[in-house]
């Protein structure tokens, strides 16, 4: 009797039922958020950072310091991220220094689990919303998962700190906004104000909401009755433009010096932002503002599940045909207005966008808001097929099994592509072809799969020491302080000896690395991160193979005399460091190797250079008191070698090289060329300046040298601009036709080495034909430099000029042949060419000439001569291209800047 359970009170019992099912129906919205959001704080470290997390970061900074007086500007003119507001950045930046963390891996989980959150509770705004639009609670909670289950924007929300949060803000002034014309107080208006100026703090596209709520206002006032209603939409319509204009002046410290330029600037941003991306869409390489007008369209039905996909195009037809039935109820029925509003949230933004050529990267993520009014036009239609079906309770339940069907397959796609979700495509798209995504669709922009990399790698092998080769170093620092003692990134383009090769694939799109089983399939993206053999334990065969280098590399002289000496037999490069304590610190050896030939310098190994960098404690090559290290270069290798040593720096990868020295592979040596080219060129004019040589290779391609004496330093570090004129605009990738120059800056140190107080740097030059080449620093010095001419083809020039009487003689005979003004010197020194030359070109007919040079009546066309010339057997020779138009005459010289003519010549053509 004892153990016979007591009964419960059938009453009882159905009273808790009741109440259970009561709560789990009233709460279901919030219970469903909260389940995600326990899974999204469980996962969150599963993702990486990305580049403009740093760029945020730093916009955020900006401004706290211009709001607290500690700058007097928000940093420079050229900074276009300034104008972008910090609503949502400034707070978590507030919220990192309020905790004190300064190690990354803990800010990056900080901005991760806030940036979910916010994604979260915009979500239970859209659920609120829904409930309130349809008045029901399936109907609401499908929205809410309409919301949650879109992979793309799923993805984002852990990393992606403006695209997501924009449309949780969105999701959250929108339920605002309906609130506030349901309740009609004055309170929810001002409320409204203050989140559509959050709203367009965060993006300048909110401001749209502006407008529409004074639409609906002015459409209230028209149809008010008395005059106390009408006194009473009135305040609350400027209350609410009060509110939303103060919100976004206080919360955005660029406007408050001029308003109206910061307004103007974030529109002209949101329009022609100035970084033109090329974007891969449907095969085709675009330039990211002048993308074709069916773009985001495309992007939004390939990236957006296809039951969400069908059920929002039933949502968009019934929500049209009720407002085609009775278009008058817009005017006075808050719910069709609403159904209105969101039919233009949805179909006006992208209109726009198409209207206006925006720039735009990346898929549609710029417009993931939309996703807010199109998922609730699809419960919408959800609920009105639910309606149409009311009396059908088999259509019904079949309709709602395969509505839990279709999620729970969106569900399971999440789960199988975690934690890459953001490269979610549908079933719309050809995912079996092979590589046909990757030729197709430009996916690979966040790069996040390194980061899905080293984690498989960290809980693979923990505990051990490790090291990758990786061309994303900056993705180590998200991991934890002790993980980072442990696995070391190997710099980009080598580490032949590492433990792992995690590295960027070279393809059409770019893809990421993706190392998730399930992932692989849909994608047909097969690189993996690979173990090597175990080199990381000492076997006896490996310990002797390493006392025979050793043997050998001790009978010959070091060619480096340092802490560590440098031994070389052949291609391999032995480091030896006697007396060598366990307990001494770990070490880091590079040779950067310049081929002078790229044809002869495998496809893999980099554009500039070929690096190796091998760190000894991971390997832990000891023999007895000795430590050794080894490089072994490919056979092929030939160039200029620069050796190094670093320190395993605690903070970091390596810290600056404690020694380098430059070595020849095949000589002469970069140094002996150097001072070889300094000897036939004549210094540079200013003392900080570097001397700039241009010389051509063995397979017919130039490079640039630069060399300076009395080098500091910092001048090691400088960043030199390299502006590349091509004689074909074609040559160029299209998005830099608009200005037909290839332009590029680079870190010297990054190219070259700075030995005994000299800097030294190497720097290889596109194959497409040059036509000038200008190169400095700026405000500092600058050159002009010309790719010779083919002194064969000189040659040529030449002897068909034997039978021919010069036009005119001075310095230079002058011929004109096949409309070319040629000049020729018999015995020519450097001297004769180093003055500029002039050329007038006087045409029959002034209004052959542009507009800009009709006042001087002729067409000026100055030159350096080794921009068309150049010398062959003691002679020089130019050949310079003559217009089509009929020319009268031809004045043409040589002059010295601030001096005069040198010489003149006239010439009279008879054409």
């Amino acid at each position: 009797m004892l153990n016979r359970p007591l009964p419960i009170s059938p009453r009882l019992s159905v009273i808790n039922r009741a109440a259970v099912a009561h709560f789990l129906t009233v709460h279901s919205g919030l219970l469903i958020c909260a389940l995600f959001l326990l899974t999204g704080l469980a996962t969150a470290g599963d993702y990486g950072a990305v580049s403009d997390e740093g760029i945020q970061r730093h916009t955020a900074a900006a401004n706290l310091d211009y709001i607290l007086g500690r700058a007097d500007r928000i940093v420079g003119d050229l900074y276009h991220d300034r104008v972008y507001g910090v609503a949502f950045e400034l707070p978590l930046l507030l919220a990192e220094r309020a905790l004190g963390l300064e190690d990354y891996y803990y800010i990056h989980r900080l901005r991760t689990t806030i940036t979910h959150l916010f994604f979260i509770i915009g979500g239970f705004f859209c659920y609120r919303l829904a409930y309130h639009l349809f008045n029901n609670r399936l109907i609401a909670v499908l929205a809410l998962l309409f919301y949650l289950l879109s992979p793309r924007i799923y993805g984002h929300s852990f990393f992606n700190s403006k695209d997501p949060v924009f449309l949780s803000m969105f999701s959250l002034a929108l339920y605002l906004l309906e609130r506030a014309f349901r309740k009609d107080t004055t309170g929810a208006f001002l409320l409204l104000g203050v989140a559509v100026g959050l709203l367009t703090n965060l993006r300048i596209m909110g401001i749209m909401l502006f407008p529409a709520v004074i639409a609906m206002r002015g459409l209230d006032l028209l149809y008010a009755g008395s005059g106390a209603e009408r006194k009473s939409i009135l305040i609350t319509a400027g209350l609410f433009t009060t509110a939303a204009g103060l919100t976004i002046y206080a919360l955005s410290p660029h406007a408050w010096t001029n308003p109206l330029d910061y307004l103007a600037a974030s529109l002209d941003l949101a329009v022609n932002h100035p970084v033109v991306w090329p974007q891969l869409f449907q095969g085709e390489w675009f330039p990211s503002d002048q993308l074709p007008p069916h773009y985001n369209a495309a992007w939004f039905a390939i990236t957006t599940p296809p039951l969400i996909l069908l059920l929002g195009g039933v949502g968009i037809a019934l929500a049209a045909a009720r407002l085609c039935r009775r278009p008058g109820a817009v005017f006075c029925n808050t719910r069709r207005r609403f159904l209105a509003l969101l039919l233009a949230g949805f179909l006006l933004p992208p209109l726009a966008v198409a209207l206006l050529g925006s720039n735009q990267y990346n898929d549609w993520r710029h417009l993931y808001f939309v996703y807010v009014p199109f998922g609730l036009l699809a419960a919408g239609g959800l609920g009105g097929l639910a309606a149409a079906w009311a009396q059908q309770r088999r259509w019904r339940f079949g309709m709602y099994g395969l509505i839990a069907a279709g999620l729970g397959l969106v569900m399971l796609q999440i789960t199988q592509l975690h934690p890459l979700q953001h490269l979610y495509f549908n079933a719309l798209v050809d995912r079996t072809t092979p590589e046909y995504l990757r030729t197709q669709y430009h996916f690979s922009f966040w790069e996040l799969a390194y980061w899905a990399g080293l984690q498989r790698i960290r809980k693979s092998y923990p505990g051990e020491t490790l090291t990758v080769r990786t061309d994303r170093p900056d993705a180590f620092a998200l991991l934890s302080p002790a993980d980072r003692q442990r696995l070391f990134p190997v710099p980009d383009g080598g580490g032949r000896n590492a433990d792992y090769d995690l590295l960027h694939p070279i393809g059409p799109g770019q893809p990421d690395l993706v190392f998730n089983s399930a992932y692989r399939p849909i994608y047909n993206n097969t690189v993996t991160a690979l173990r090597p053999l175990d080199s990381a334990r000492m076997t006896p065969a490996a310990r002797a193979a390493y006392q025979e280098i050793y043997r050998q590399a001790l009978a010959d002289e070091p060619i480096i005399r340092a802490d560590y000496k440098v031994y070389r037999q052949g291609q391999r490069f032995t480091f030896v460091k006697e007396n060598c304590r366990p307990d001494s610190p770990d070490a880091w050896f590079g040779a950067r190797l310049f081929p002078p030939d790229p044809t002869l310098w495998p496809p893999n190994a980099g554009e500039i250079y070929f690096y190796i960098s091998y760190r000894w404690g991971n390997h832990r090559v000891r023999l007895g008191n000795t430590c050794l290290a080894v490089i072994q270069l490919p056979a092929a290798a030939r160039g200029h070698l620069i050796l190094s040593r670093h320190n395993l720096n605690p903070e970091g990868p390596i810290s600056p090289p404690l020694w380098e020295e430059l070595y020849s592979l095949a000589p002469p040596g970069l140094r002996e060329r150097i001072a070889e080219l300094r000897s036939q060129q004549p210094p540079p004019p200013a003392s900080d300046a570097f001397a700039v040589f241009l010389e051509q290779d063995a397979a017919g391609g130039y490079r640039l040298l630069y060399a300076k004496g009395d080098c500091a330093p910092g001048e090691y570090a400088t960043r030199p601009f390299l502006h590349i004129r091509p004689e074909n605009l074609a040559d160029l990738p299209f998005y830099l036709w608009q200005s037909g120059v290839d332009n590029r800056e680079f870190p010297l140190n990054q190219y070259g080495a700075r030995l005994g107080g000299e800097c030294l740097a190497v720097y290889p030059l596109p194959d497409y034909p040059i036509a000038s080449i200008l190169t400095g620093q700026a405000g500092v010095w600058e050159t002009h430099l010309y790719p010779p001419a083919n002194p064969d083809t000189l040659r040529a020039a030449y002897a068909a000029l034997s039978d021919i009487q010069p036009a005119a003689r001075s310095n230079f005979d002058l011929y004109i042949q096949d409309n070319r003004l040629i000049y020729l010197r018999e015995t020519c020194a450097a001297a004769d060419t180093a003055a500029g030359f002039f050329l007038h070109i006087i045409p029959r007919d002034t209004a052959a000439l542009p507009a800009e040079r009709l006042a001087a009546g002729f067409a000026n066309r100055d030159f350096a001569f080794a921009r068309y010339g150049g010398s062959f057997d003691g002679k020089c020779l130019a050949t310079v291209p003559l217009p089509d138009y009929p020319v009268k005459a031809i004045r043409t010289g040589q002059y010295v800047p601030g001096q005069g003519e040198v010489w003149a010549a006239e010439l009279t053509t008879g054409r």
